[in-house]
């Protein structure tokens, strides 16, 4: 794609970028057959190709209006275009760059802003989601439906939660970091101390660091993104004490998904900020989804699976694989192999490379998509009969869960939970 970008964006480093990814873009069309907004609406500016052609415009100094603006937000980021583009281009980087500058070319109108700015101080904030939990748990009844189902999915959750977050005690030489995020500490606890279990019986320690948290994805991806680097570089100088030269840690771990390919991306948005692009490029370097880190340990876990009872059949489970997951960091089968070598069922999930409808704050700002996409999700993942649905991201697993009849949980919740029974099993028979 040949391009002419305008003065107030041809010399700066987003420009650079945003040049190189356009020109990289051939117009093969790929892309819209992956897209699961081109699928829903059928219309092309809806499409990844289409958002193309209108971040070109807007980069190469055309008139920005709000319908560019509807077509940019009306995009999930989930990156399935990323997945089948023969050309590498780099759609989510050009999205983020084509969504800033058209935020501040048109703005917003007093009630949207108003709720995105909502959004960024509240969610990322895990004291503040706690006592909005508490406080909707309290105000239920006078609720409307929707919302007041979802408080009460949270209220019926509260005391597996709770029974479920002990955190194995600090006992070995290899240790690694957790990230505990923004919401999942609020709303799921036991997912963390889930993956301290497993890891423990693995001969790992799992620590946190206290003064990490959000990492910056929120914001950054609603257009604050001088408000997400600032969480970002948060995160590097909370984590550095732990992995600068002579540190007791050999990786960061990962069990949001959506966590996971944000700070991978550390080194890249950073890498203009010369106090942090060095220490920010490690942090990326260091960082692990947890099922990277148990298929890299897949020798010890076979051994510890090996010397535990086995049930005469597995439990049958559909796996959602988020966006993030499979179409960020690329990692696509490792989860479903460490479950099945766990003795699990996995059943078939048709269309399962597209996005559940979750996608960060999507299902707050774009509901009638979002649950659109939440019903075609619920019923593929449904459709081959499973007894429970995994996932491997807090976002999906409650958003699944809100129309889902079956029980969802993360994957390592999952798993442990295999673990715990088979060495109760054990237990009994000795």
């Amino acid at each position: 794609m040949q391009t002419n970008l305008a003065d107030f964006i041809k010399n700066t480093a987003e420009g650079q970028e945003a040049d190189e990814i356009l020109r990289s873009c051939v117009h093969c069309g790929f892309c819209l057959a992956v897209c699961p907004t081109y699928q829903l609406l059928g219309d092309e500016l809806d499409s990844p190709r289409g958002r193309i052609y209108l971040m070109k415009q807007v980069l190469e100094g055309a008139p920005v209006t709000e319908k560019t603006q509807l077509h940019l937000d009306r995009c999930l980021t989930c990156r399935a275009c990323e997945t089948v583009c023969p050309s590498g281009v780099h759609y989510g980087r050009l999205v983020d760059i084509g969504r800033g500058i058209v935020e501040k070319k048109v703005g917003r109108r007093l009630v949207d802003g108003s709720m995105r700015y909502a959004l960024r101080q509240t969610l990322a904030r895990p004291g503040v989601v706690g006592a909005l939990m508490k406080l909707g748990r309290f105000t239920r009844p006078l609720l409307p439906g929707g919302l007041k189902n979802s408080v009460s999915l949270l209220k019926h959750e509260t005391s597996s939660r709770e029974s479920g977050a002990a955190w194995p005690p600090l006992r070995h030489n290899r240790r690694m970091l957790v990230l505990e995020g923004c919401v999942q500490p609020a709303l799921a606890p036991q997912i963390n101390a889930s993956a301290a279990r497993v890891f423990d019986r693995l001969g790992i320690s799992l620590i946190k660091a206290p003064d990490a948290g959000c990492c910056g994805a929120l914001a950054y991806h609603l257009n604050a993104q001088q408000e997400g680097m600032d969480y970002m570089r948060r995160n590097v100088d909370a984590w550095w004490p732990y992995v600068q030269p002579g540190g007791q840690v050999e990786a960061i771990v990962m069990t949001a998904s959506g966590c996971g390919v944000t700070v991978k991306e550390y080194g890249h948005l950073l890498r203009h900020d010369t106090a942090y692009a060095e220490k920010a490029a490690r942090i990326s370097e260091l960082t692990r989804d947890i099922s990277e880190v148990l298929e890299a340990e897949a020798q010890k876990l076979a051994l510890l699976l090996d010397s535990l009872p086995k049930r005469k059949k597995g439990v049958r489970l559909a796996f959602h694989s988020p966006c993030t997951l499979q179409h960020g960091m690329r990692i696509r089968g490792v989860v479903e192999k460490i479950l099945v070598s766990a003795g699990f069922q996995l059943t078939d999930v048709p269309d399962a490379h597209l996005c559940c409808g979750s996608a960060g704050t999507y299902s707050i700002l774009q509901p009638e998509l979002s649950q659109q996409l939440l019903k075609n999700k619920v019923t593929a993942l449904q459709s081959g009969d499973p007894e429970r649905i995994a996932t491997a991201n807090i976002g999906c697993l409650m958003h699944i869960r809100s129309g889902a009849k079956l029980p969802v949980a993360h994957w390592i919740e999952i798993l442990d939970e295999k673990l715990g029974d088979m060495e109760e099993q054990a237990h009994n028979r000795a």
